[in-house]
């Protein structure tokens, strides 16, 4: 049952600070924020009750599931399940997710009940896609995302924020009803083969395909994951929406959502089919390559903050897209590194760019300079994360592209060498971004306080995490490694 209190502890507690907000609009973000507590201890509790378990690399049982019959004409069934990678990830959702409505305190001030619901029930959305393994569940928890994240845009955003929601709900709708069609032509032609109407993976895995089907049904899971994290060039609705967005709904657009399209590829897109994925290899990695370099570039040229960030955030998911489609142990291991770890990073900027907006009132490089001396702290906050995101040595991010790189050489030394291109542009926009924002001269003579404890607390947590990840990444590799191990198995199974 610990699976099913992962997400009911959030839908109710969603509920619950909609009711309370009526009379104390605090009482309902303690509310918020106890219910991402709580799960982030259940994940920890899994952890550490699996410890053992998680050791043996050979293990390829879940550490945790629930499997009910919920509508047996059609083959559905009520099937969440944990391993390594899905309990990785979790702990990132609840962990990234507190720190969200932690920065939400006292930037977001009106109907506080209603944004408090999209936010838990968008992070119920999330876990369930992280623990679904029946496909219509899947389906139903990667919708559930929608919605609220559209409210979360739409209503606390900026001038321009009903553009930029609806853009990011065509994009996301239009993507996952082409994942809708896949799934329905993936579940017919398996009962056509076997007169068994089922949407289970295990059971799906199994399926009989031509090469063209396999390919045809494969883009349209390739698609819903492409706009999701976003791939170029499906990326344009993301820095429109998180130049709009406020800062927690950034956090969560950037950190956390596009996280579920990366392990949506790894979990299900090459496992269900092995030699479609092979022989579309080289466009999607050399799409990944383009948008490493582009999003790169236009990060560069970017005087808004919110928008260089998001630019950067195209780039390194790039570097997912390049590992997936790699397809061996060292790539998908700095894959999952990279998901972490740029879930950390990118969020963190995020949380102080909103910090540095609330306080000066403009994103604009070119109306800043000089900070570093009236906001000592929040400007070294600053230089560590820029740091992280161009890959420092020490640092959590270096160990996922590093592996990435060294994978991806094995087998397409050609897509691994353009990629570290990639690394090296990194360093120029965010030198730029420290160099333009916090050093020089004051010459806008701005005056601002330095963060306060609650930033402070969540920013050190965040880089503590960074640290740790990247001086200590072999607890995160072990937990995740016989989940990988297993999807390698039933990929090459199913190629023979």
């Amino acid at each position: 049952m610990i699976l099913i209190c992962l997400i009911a502890v959030l839908l109710a507690g969603g509920v619950l600070a909609a009711i309370s907000a009526r009379w104390n609009a605090a009482m309902a973000r303690w509310i918020a924020l106890a219910s991402t507590v709580i799960d982030f201890a259940l994940v920890l509790f899994i952890w550490i009750n699996h410890a053992g378990q998680i050791a043996l690399l050979n293990s390829t049982a879940w550490l945790e599931q629930v499997n009910w019959t919920w509508i047996p004409q059609l083959g559905i069934h009520f099937h969440l399940a944990i391993d390594g990678l899905s309990l990785l990830l979790l702990a990132l959702t609840f962990f990234v997710g507190a720190f969200s409505i932690l920065v939400s305190w006292t930037e977001i001030t009106e109907s506080i009940g209603f944004f408090h619901l999209n936010v838990l029930w968008i992070l119920a959305g999330i876990a369930g896609v992280f623990l679904a393994v029946d496909l219509f569940l899947f389906y139903f928890a990667w919708e559930l995302m929608l919605v609220p994240m559209y409210f979360l845009i739409a209503l606390w955003g900026r001038e321009r924020r009903a553009r930029a929601a609806v853009k990011f709900f065509l994009f996301t709708q239009a993507g996952g009803l082409l994942m809708l069609v896949a799934i329905l032509a993936l579940y017919f032609f398996h009962y056509r083969s076997t007169g068994v109407f089922t949407f289970e993976y295990v059971d799906l895995l199994n399926t009989p395909l031509t090469a063209s089907t396999a390919l045809w049904i494969m883009l349209g899971f390739f698609a819903a994951f492409a706009v999701k994290l976003p791939l170029f060039p499906f990326h344009t609705w993301l820095p429109d929406a998180c130049s709009e967005a406020s800062t927690p709904v950034c956090v969560i657009l950037a950190s956390l959502l596009a996280k579920t399209a990366a392990y949506g590829m790894i979990r299900f897109l090459i496992p269900l089919f092995p030699n479609a994925a092979r022989e579309f290899a080289p466009v999607a990695m050399a799409l990944g390559v383009v948008g490493i370099l582009y999003g790169a570039v236009l990060a560069f040229g970017q005087t808004d903050l919110k928008r260089l960030v998001a630019y950067t955030s195209i780039s390194h998911l790039g570097f997912i897209v390049l590992a997936v489609f790699s397809w061996n142990e060292l790539a998908l291991q700095g894959a999952v590194m990279t998901m972490i770890c740029h879930g950390l990073s990118v969020g963190a900027l995020f949380i102080l760019i909103g910090a540095l907006d609330a306080r000066i009132h403009t994103r604009d490089l070119d109306r800043m300079g000089g900070l570093w001396s009236t906001a000592p702290r929040l400007s070294g906050a600053a230089l560590f994360f820029a740091l992280a995101s161009m890959g420092l040595p020490g640092l959590g991010d270096f160990v996922g592209e590093f592996l990435i790189l060294l994978g991806t050489y094995r087998d397409h030394p050609v897509f691994a060498i353009v990629a570290a291109i990639g690394v090296l542009a990194s360093t120029f926009y965010a030198l730029r971004l420290i160099q333009r924002a916090f050093q020089g001269p004051n010459v806008h003579r701005v005056a601002m306080p330095d963060l306060v404890y609650r930033e402070g607390f969540v920013i050190t947590l965040m880089a503590g995490a960074l640290l740790w990840l990247g001086l200590n990444p072999q607890p995160v590799l072990r937990t995740f490694s016989p989940a990988l191990h297993a999807l390698e198995t039933t990929v090459q199974i199913h190629r023979q």
